[in-house]
């Protein structure tokens, strides 16, 4: 039956046992069939990928190019790649317009990943960090539920 689909060619079998030894649905098999009687084995083909990539080959060299000169030549005030500057670059340079999970798939396909600073920054002052750490942040930081007394009926509070 759905030669591309499996490889299976016999006739007389039903749709649900077909469906069950390919693990699809009843529903599959039935368009499949239709499918087939309409248009033909080639209606059972592959059709291929449904979306194409946004970037082509070419341009996605001069995308790794222009992640390579940095974000400073492109005119951020930091050494820090984000995928929404990504999405603009891609917007301004190549003017495509691309979802940011979209930018992030293409990115790990083609063997970007995300990078942590080597080192940390020279103008870190580490008693500062320890000061806020210890002032600002509980502050900051929610406090905690006191345990105890309580229930866990919603409608009736005290009904231990």
């Amino acid at each position: 039956m759905a030669t591309a689909r499996g490889g299976t060619t016999e006739y007389g079998q039903g749709n649900a046992e077909i469906a069950k030894r390919l693990r699809v649905s009843v529903r599959s098999v039935q368009r499949w069939r239709r499918a087939r009687k309409e248009h033909g084995d080639r209606a059972l083909r592959s059709q291929g990928s449904p979306g194409r990539p946004k970037l082509g080959p070419e341009l996605l060299a001069a995308l790794e190019q222009e992640l390579v000169k940095g974000p400073l030549a492109h005119g951020w005030s930091d050494q820090t790649w984000t995928l929404e500057r990504i999405k603009t670059l891609i917007g301004r340079r190549f003017h495509k317009t691309m979802t940011v999970s979209g930018i992030a798939q293409m990115l790990r396909r083609n063997g970007w990943s995300h990078q942590l600073p080597a080192r940390r920054a020279t103008e870190r002052d580490p008693e500062r960090v320890s000061g806020w750490v210890k002032e600002t942040w509980p502050q900051v930081e929610a406090p905690r539920r006191r345990t105890g007394g309580g229930s866990s009926s919603k409608t009736r509070p005290d009904s231990r």
